[in-house]
């Protein structure tokens, strides 16, 4: 009896590890959408940044009393 408690280890350890990995491998229907999403809205401000820090600013013109 003792050796059938012995060999009942590493069958739940086995089962043990088919299960998580068939949970790892799962497909995960997320993907990538969210994450372009967030790129593409980060790289829309990092240009209105970029465009309203390059942007000159015309100084207006002082006229000098001749």
């Amino acid at each position: 009896m003792g050796a059938l408690l012995w060999l009942l280890i590493p069958v739940l350890a086995g089962l043990v590890a088919a299960l998580w990995s068939s949970w790892a491998m799962r497909n995960r229907r997320t993907g990538d959408v969210a994450e372009l999403a967030g790129y593409a809205r980060f790289r829309a401000a990092m240009e209105k940044q970029h465009a309203a820090a390059v942007a000159p600013t015309v100084p207006e013109r002082v006229s000098d009393p001749v």
